[in-house]
């Protein structure tokens, strides 16, 4: 009866508290809504291209705002007490969201400063959605800086060290996979693109599965193993690729002399090798460290 008790009063807990949208929290989610929805607008009615960086900007204008008045809306009825008890840690789930969408936020703000802020020559207008995209970005940073420093929020996976660092992985490949240009008619960049494309699905997995904590008990194998093998095959195919897409996307391709920040094909294709050799080194920190067992990291 004590575990029935215990369900019951959990559910008791479940109540509607619109008093909660007066709280920081509560006011910073309105003000993060209302900003990235204020941009969404404003880039929209101004237009843009058909990039992908520009998908990748009104995805996250959008994204991010659904998300966050999603967890608005949990924690107004209090169901993230139900959530918590039957599948999932959620301030680890909403510490998590917080730093995604910061990296989202503040990476499509300085992408559009860069790429659109002076599209069709009218720098006025679009400098005023780049204002609203860093001020977006700004309080999604802050959201982070509040759970980690002002309140020391410890979280047992996305607010540590190795969900952070799965974050950030997954984040890398993102950029890698809008940056990616030029390589269609190369048999080993489309090699190098699949080498890409393989780690990618499983890092989302792994973050899934270390948030469900019902999920991660029920599991046939053990999971610090799968992901200890999975480190070892994602660091061969980025010393892969690292070594295959410079040679050959940039042999007899030197930089064109008239080649700006924005707009230059040759700066996006460099991108993505830089990007490589980044995720190159987070994906080997983070084998090391599990290796290790160290800074939080399971020891497989």
């Amino acid at each position: 009866m004590g575990i029935i008790d215990s369900i019951k009063d959990t559910l008791s807990q479940a109540v509607f508290t619109p008093s909660s949208l007066l709280s920081g929290r509560g006011g910073l989610h309105m003000a993060q809504i209302i900003l990235s929805l204020v941009t969404f607008v404003l880039a929209a009615f101004r237009g843009g291209s058909s990039h992908t960086y520009w998908n990748y900007a009104m995805f996250t204008w959008a994204f991010c705002p659904i998300m966050t008045l999603i967890i608005t809306i949990i924690e107004m009825f209090k169901l993230d007490i139900v959530l918590n008890l039957f599948c999932m840690d959620w301030s680890d789930f909403t510490t998590g969201m917080a730093m995604s969408s910061t990296l989202m936020t503040v990476s499509v703000a300085i992408i559009y400063a860069n790429f659109y802020a002076c599209l069709k020559l009218a720098c006025l207008y679009g400098w005023i959605v780049s204002i609203f995209a860093f001020l977006c970005g700004m309080v999604y940073t802050f959201e982070v800086v509040k759970d980690k420093i002002l309140d020391k929020k410890e979280g047992k996976y996305l607010a540590a060290l190795p969900g952070f660092f799965k974050v950030l992985e997954a984040f890398i490949s993102c950029m890698i996979f809008i940056s990616l240009t030029g390589y269609r008619d190369k048999p080993a960049l489309i090699i190098c693109v699949i080498a890409y494309i393989i780690p990618f699905p499983i890092l989302p997995l792994i973050i899934a599965t270390n948030i469900l904590k019902k999920l991660k008990k029920c599991l046939p194998f053990n999971l610090d193993r799968f992901v200890f093998i999975f480190l070892v095959i994602s660091v061969v195919l980025y010393i892969f690729t690292a070594i295959m897409w410079p040679i050959f996307m940039f042999r007899n391709n030197p930089r064109p002399s008239d080649c700006p920040p924005s707009f230059c094909i040759w700066a996006i294709q460099f991108m993505v090798a830089f990007l490589t050799y980044v995720n190159l080194i987070l994906f080997t920190l983070d084998l090391i460290f599990t290796l290790l067992g160290i800074c939080g990291f399971s020891k497989t």
